[in-house]
């Protein structure tokens, strides 16, 4: 049982129509991963390793001729072999609520053991019903007990939504363990799935891909929130450079976690051989780089945050915010542009390394008006952690003018 993947396996067909192009989801953010706030709220049985590696942005992980107490030790989730009637299941939430677009059913490493079906199912769960659930005992060799699975039943997630049918799932080998499913609803927004195996068996990871959906309508005017978080409907629309981190990092919950967790570019090759200094301090370089996002609402921004936690020795010599009001569809060609329609919010701010900045009072320029398309532009490059920039919901009427 579990033995290392063949990597001469067969691959998947070309015609395969599970495999959509990469744009149609892969890019959007996994609102079940644990730095997202997923969370494993139920599973039926922990039997070789247990439902949270699920969850895990790290790559699965193969350790030749490890064992547990249980049998051979696997980064997934992989329940024992099942002598009763039944099949495996868990009840995930997501740490991000929204509309979900597609599934990374990931099987790595498991290629004797992997389930040989597999569905989703979603649906919205209030929290008086999620507390019903009962307490999550996450550890290797668990099986849920006969008063756990009454209490869970009676919830009948099994007729929740169904998302992905009852689908084939290829092994684990590197040509064939993405296992790559559209959503069958990608307009109605969800808070929790239930995945379920058929029968049992083994999975490495389950990436959600969507659209983070908040509810704006519980937000009120007058208080402060961060417009770009990724909670709360925030996105990376585009961006100069990105090779060794993504800007789509910069808006994700909590700290960063490393480097890798943040945003981070290439030495720029047009740099000065020698570098100067103005008299403020700031390097003169002609060179920059930018990231641009669109703002979960529109509003007026008070205070921004520029975290280079981590990046210690290849953090910017100083960065500025611009913003401006993007009518729906031209974010794309608006973010390229020079001047007009962008205002400055946060002119030129010398940046330190490992350190959270945060800007406000005279440092915001107003008024910039409401905006709700915003680039983060660094110099001459570097890396950053996170990004939030806090303000006040604002509107557009019909008629161009701006709503309270």
């Amino acid at each position: 049982m579990n033995e290392k993947p063949d990597e001469k396996s067969e691959s998947l067909k070309k015609d395969d129509t599970r495999v959509p192009p990469v744009q149609d989801f892969l890019s959007k953010p996994d609102l079940t991963a644990c730095k997202n706030g997923g969370k494993i709220l139920f599973a039926t049985d922990d039997g070789f390793a247990v439902a949270e590696n699920l969850l895990k942005e790290t790559k699965p992980e193969w350790r030749e001729g490890v064992y547990t107490d249980y049998g051979k030790w696997m980064d997934g989730w992989e329940s024992r072999r099942k002598r009763v009637a039944g099949h495996d299941w868990c009840i995930i939430k997501l740490g991000i609520p929204g509309c979900i677009h597609g599934f990374d059913v990931d099987t790595s490493f498991f290629v004797g053991n992997y389930p040989p079906k597999m569905s989703i199912q979603a649906a919205v769960l209030p929290l008086e019903q999620e507390e019903k659930l009962p307490v999550r005992r996450s550890h290797i060799g668990n099986q849920a007990y006969l008063d756990e699975m009454v209490t869970v039943n009676a919830m009948h997630s099994e007729l929740w939504e169904e998302l992905v049918p009852m689908s084939e799932l290829k092994p684990g080998t590197p040509e064939t363990c993405h296992n790559y499913f559209n959503s069958f609803n990608i307009k109605d927004r969800f808070t929790h799935i239930r995945f379920n195996l058929y029968p049992d068996g083994g999975v490495a990871r389950l990436h959600v891909y969507g659209t983070p959906k908040f509810d704006w309508t519980t937000v009120p005017a007058s208080e402060r929130v961060d417009l770009v978080a990724l909670a709360n409907g925030g996105e990376c629309m585009g961006f100069s450079d990105a090779h060794f981190g993504n800007p789509k990092n910069l808006i994700s919950p909590g700290r960063g976690t490393g480097m890798y967790d943040g945003w981070e570019t290439a030495r720029r090759l047009d740099r000065p051989s020698i570098l100067e200094e103005d008299v403020n301090g700031h390097l003169l370089v002609t060179g920059k780089e930018w990231a641009c996002f669109r703002l979960g609402h529109s509003g007026i921004v008070t205070a921004v945050e520029v975290d280079t936690h981590h990046f210690k020795c290849n953090f910017p010599d100083y960065c500025l915010l611009e913003g401006c009001y993007a009518p729906p569809g031209e974010e794309e060609k608006i973010m390229k542009m020079e001047g007009e329609p962008w205002k400055t919010i946060l002119s030129n701010q010398k940046l330190l390394p490992n350190k959270p900045h945060y800007f406000s009072g005279a440092s915001i320029i107003h008024p910039h008006g409401t905006v709700n398309l915003i680039r983060l532009i660094m110099a001459p490059d570097g890396g950053i952690s996170r990004l939030r920039v806090w303000g006040h919901i604002r509107s557009y009427n019909n008629d161009g003018t701006v709503g309270y």
